[in-house]
Parts: structure tokens; sequence; C-alpha cells
């Protein structure tokens, strides 16, 4: 046996928990024998093989458990169904629960959560607020940390970073070297890879995706069928209009133009028609159809590039 509960106990979200104590040293991680440990529910939630350990302040009760090699300490918190194991350390004041598990040499600390179904492997490292939940997954070397959310069955992994108070969801992918962070939002089946970036209020969404160099920023919306591959391949302008509102324009995967505006997508044709109808004559007509302009002739040069490779 690795350690014992000892009698002394303390009650925490309506469980008793009890404070264990080494029995023998475990030099891996600086425990040595009769040094005390964190506290649990039962022998269930700390194995008594392998260099698993539960220090300082942290409980770890329900139906949780910790393996293999993790360590959870701090005032840390593992409850639920939720499982640490492999290499996986868990510290600060962050939380796991639900069915959610950390493996690997995955870090979860600061005031990170990882809860529902979530899984964090590999190296990866949710720190500061973050939150990863749902039926999300950050691995290999990613980071999720700030105010960042990862959630539904939204998958980060590479070296890719979420941070600040950006979002991931739906069925969206950031890996390689990306980054998106400030308050940006990527979501449905896109994808954001390669060393591009998404940052402002940046909204990536539907089967968008933005790669090799791109950046994305400000209120740009980049949606439907998007491949945005660099700079050239995207332009917006803000604060146009009756509701001082964000054009974005950017190429396909099809090699055609799309505009987006408020709840309307469609081609810089389909746009134009709709401003002719809704403000013909107007100064904000004026203003939408001088920008259709610039988009036609700033896209002319990547629509010729698209047609010679084709």
């Amino acid at each position: 046996m690795k350690y014992v509960l000892t009698e002394t106990t303390k009650e925490w979200s309506g469980t008793k928990l009890y404070q264990i104590k080494a029995l023998r040293d475990i030099p891996e991680i600086g425990v040595k024998a009769g040094d005390l440990g964190g506290w649990i529910a039962s022998e269930e939630n700390l194995d008594q093989v392998g260099k698993a350990w539960v220090s300082d302040h942290a409980c770890v009760y329900d139906n949780a458990r910790v393996s293999e090699d993790a360590v959870v300490s701090g005032y840390a918190q593992v409850y639920g169904n939720a499982t640490v194991t492999g290499d996986a350390m868990v510290s600060g004041d962050s939380q796991v629960y639900g069915d959610a598990r950390v493996s690997d040499d995955a870090l979860v600390s600061d005031s990170a959560r990882v809860f529902g179904d979530a899984r964090v492997s590999g190296r990866a490292c949710i720190y500061d607020r973050a939150v990863v939940y749902g039926d999300a997954w950050v691995s290999d070397d990613a980071q999720v940390f700030g105010d960042a959310q990862v959630y539904d069955r939204a998958v980060v992994y590479g070296d890719a970073w979420v941070f600040e108070d950006a979002q991931v969801s739906g069925d969206a992918r950031v890996f390689g070297d990306a980054r998106v962070f400030g308050y940006a939002r990527v979501s449905g089946d896109a994808w954001v890879f390669d060393s591009a970036q998404v940052f402002g209020s940046a909204q990536v969404s539907g089967g968008a995706w933005v790669c090799g160099d791109a950046s994305v920023s400000g209120d740009a919306s980049v949606a439907g069928d998007a491949l945005v591959e660099s700079r050239k391949h995207i332009f917006w302008a803000s604060s146009v209009g009756s509701e001082s509102g964000t054009i974005t324009s950017y190429t396909t995967k099809t090699g055609a133009i799309e505009v987006t505006r408020g709840c309307f997508r469609g081609s810089i044709a389909e746009f134009e028609a709709a401003v002719r109808n809704k403000h013909d004559g107007n100064r904000h007509g004026e203003e939408y159809l001088a920008i259709i302009q610039y988009i036609r002739l700033r896209f002319r040069h990547v629509l010729n590039c698209i047609t010679a490779e084709t």
C-alpha cells in the first residue's frame, strides 16, 4: 500500500473526506513516508499503486479517480466521474468534474475548469480561468488560457493557442500554430490552422477555413465555404451603412468571392442587388456601392490567379 486514510476528516460538498498519509516514499514528487496529503472520500479515489498522489488542500471525491502517476495539488477539486491519469497534473484552484478526463502530461491549473465529457491530453495546458467542457478535446501541445472557452465538440490541438476571451465551439477545429484570441469566435465546422490568427471580435463559422498566414480581426465575419489563406484573400470595412455595420468579403473554396453583412451572405452581385433594392438613391446606398466597386477591384487579381491555377 502507498497510503492510508487518517482519522482526520472534514465535510466537503456534503461528503465526508479523509486526509491521507503516505506509507512509503514517492521521491519523484517529493513525498516521504509519513507525509500528510490531501483529501479523498475513499480508496477508490486514489490508486494505491504508481506515483499518483493528492496533496495540499486538494479534494477528490464522488466517483472520481486519480491513477498512474497523476498529481492533484493546491486547492484543486476532482469529482463526479472525472479521471486524472498518466503524468497529468491538476493544481491551483482548478476543477475537473463530470465525466471529464485529463491524461498523459496534461496540465490543468489556476482557476481553470474542465467538465462534461471534455478531454485534455498530450502536453496540453489549460490555465488561468479557461473553461473546456461539453465533448471538447484539447491535446498535443495546445494551450487554452485567459478567459477562453472551448466547448461542444470543438477540438484544439497541435501547438494552437486559444486565449483571452476567445471561444471555440460547435465542431470547429483549431490546430497547427494557429492563434485565436481577443473576443474572437470560431464555430460550426470552421477550421483555423497553420499560422493563421483570428482575433478582435472576428467570427469564423460554417465550413470556413482560415489558414496559411492569414489574419482575420476587427469585426470581420467569415462564413460558409470561405478559404482565407492570406491577407489578400480577405477584406472588411467597418462602420458602414445606417447601422454602422461591417462588410466582409473573402475567397471561397470554389474560387468565388463571397460577401457577408449582418444576416446577409452571398455573392457580390447578390449583395449589390440587395443594396439597390433597399438603399437605392440614398447616401447609404452610395456608400455600399462604392465599397462594392472596391471589392471587385481588390479581388480582381486574386480571381485571375485562381483562374490561372485551375
